[in-house]
């Protein structure tokens, strides 16, 4: 018998392109398992994700560029085809940030957190975040928000070179833009250059010290706020590898107790009044050994599946019990559990996990997406790989000098280039 209401179904909705997002998958079936029907609004076009047995039914999602009005209208579609009360989860800062701003027409049709006011719109936003930190006393990289070319080239040498540069609002970001939500700049006229493109990012540009990656400095903490505030479900976990090496999404991580990662997410979550699923972003300062928190996402990480605990417990589960109104299970944490991302670290999912994994694609009750992943992956990688060497002879061609910049998958709403190797690092 399931420990959820299974004739309350599940919504999840996805704004952000990005076909490869494995944490849309790992809800879909963290859900289904439970006997929920899951209903999936997303583009899953080129996706393993459509290949999953445990989507219930597929949705077209808002199209590019959407309006509140435009997002309203695809959920309230979706609404009446579900013709139930639905919980309904986002699964990225763009559709967080809608729902957020939606919530008094969606709610009869939806079960939503009872968030305080624009709460996810302020804690996703980058220049935000640094005051929210400030007033509950989490530490935050140094923050400077210019207000001109000349400020932003006088901040950069103040704060030190190299800085970090991110857009406030990164999912505002246009797809083709080449603009990317954060990287590392390296001289005042970069930071001038990247400030006088403010207006076609959609939003303002930040400049943060720079913490230096390291071993052992990366961390991230999952968890959902109930209706009265306790943390719930999730926990404290350790980057192991990243893709990107050195600062991209988490290709492998382990649940590792940590009682100051956890204090301070607990002391962040009850200092904003927050409700829902979050994931947090964490650096460590190899100087200060204090953790720098380096983005607030209110929603369900990728790899939330990590934190799954004893009775099957893990943030998704819980915010549909919580909404509810059914009681949330007292598991106990499964430390040294291991989630890894196969196409980002083939080998790491080859190896013996004696504390329990859980992959990213690959399941036994669910083996159609994993299938579907390689193929679709190798067909991504060698794609971008092509058009590489066209550039390149190209540029050999009429002479020129060709400038290769690393590229991922996009990673964040509207992240068109994906993270680089320095992305969320900041200085103490």
């Amino acid at each position: 018998m399931s420990l959820l209401d299974t004739r309350v179904p599940a919504v999840l909705l996805r704004i952000d392109r990005n076909p490869f997002h494995h944490g849309t998958l790992g809800a879909v079936r963290s859900l289904g398992r439970a006997d929920v029907d899951v209903h999936l609004v997303a583009d899953v076009t080129g996706s393993p994700v459509r290949a999953s047995r445990f989507v219930r039914q597929l949705h077209p999602p808002p199209p590019p560029g959407a309006g509140l009005d435009e997002v309203a209208a695809t959920l309230l579609r979706v609404a009446a085809r579900v013709a139930r009360p639905a919980v309904l989860i986002p699964m990225d800062d763009a559709g967080a940030v809608a729902v957020s701003r939606l919530r008094a027409r969606l709610a009869p049709a939806f079960l939503l957190p009872q968030q305080p006011g624009d709460l996810p719109e302020r804690v996703a936003d980058k220049a935000e975040l640094a005051g929210l930190c400030a007033a509950a006393d989490v530490p935050h990289p140094t923050t400077v928000v210019p207000d001109s070319p000349a400020q932003a080239a006088a901040a950069a040498w103040r704060l030190g070179l190299p800085v970090v540069a991110k857009w406030s609002r990164p999912w505002l970001l246009p797809a083709g833009s080449g603009l990317r939500s954060t990287l590392v700049v390296r001289s005042p006229r970069e930071a001038r250059e990247l400030y006088a493109r403010g207006a076609e990012a959609g939003s303002r540009l930040l400049l943060q010290e720079f913490l230096p990656p390291g071993a052992d400095r990366d961390w991230f903490f999952h968890g959902y706020a109930d209706r009265d505030g306790a943390v719930r479900a999730g926990g404290p976990g350790r980057k192991l590898l990243a893709w990107p090496r050195g600062a991209g999404l988490t290709a492998a991580g382990a649940w590792v107790p940590n009682p100051q990662v956890q204090a301070l997410a607990e002391r962040l979550a009850a200092g904003l009044g927050y409700r829902g699923i979050f994931d947090l972003d964490f650096r460590r300062c190899g100087t200060t050994g204090r953790y720098h928190l380096l983005d607030f996402n209110p929603r369900p990480g990728a790899q939330f599946r990590l934190f799954t605990d004893t009775a099957g417990l893990d943030v998704v589960r819980a915010q549909h019990l919580d909404l509810t109104h059914r009681p949330l299970p007292d598991g106990r944490p499964l430390p040294g559990r291991l989630f890894v991302v196969e196409n980002y670290a083939p080998l790491t999912a080859l190896r013996p996990a004696p504390a329990g994994r859980e992959l990213a694609w690959g399941a036994r009750d669910d083996t159609a997406p994993g299938r579907a992943m390689w193929g679709l992956w190798s067909r991504h990688v060698g794609g971008r790989l092509l058009a590489r060497l066209r550039r390149g002879s190209a540029a050999a061609r009429s002479g020129g000098t060709l400038r290769v910049v690393r590229q991922t998958a996009p990673a964040r709403p509207g992240d068109a280039t994906g993270p680089t190797d320095d992305e969320k690092a900041g200085r103490c």
